[in-house]
């Protein structure tokens, strides 16, 4: 189980990116979305909140649309 969070702040393409704990592009303007064992129920959690929610190409590969 990994901690994921969501970036507060879109990408130029509007995308709200979710990002593991230990990612090294981890923003500071985050929220924190819980625990999971994979990237997908993480993105899923993140698109209540922002429905143009997407995986880090880096840290949730499998999960990265965009």
């Amino acid at each position: 189980m990994k901690n994921y969070y969501v970036n507060n702040n879109a990408q130029l393409n509007g995308d709200h990116e979710v990002h593991t704990s230990d990612c090294i592009y981890l923003p500071s303007n985050r929220k924190s979305l819980g625990q999971f064992s994979d990237c997908k129920p993480a993105v899923t959690e993140a698109k209540k909140t922002y429905s143009k929610s997407n995986g880090c190409k880096t840290c949730c590969s499998a999960c990265h649309t965009s």
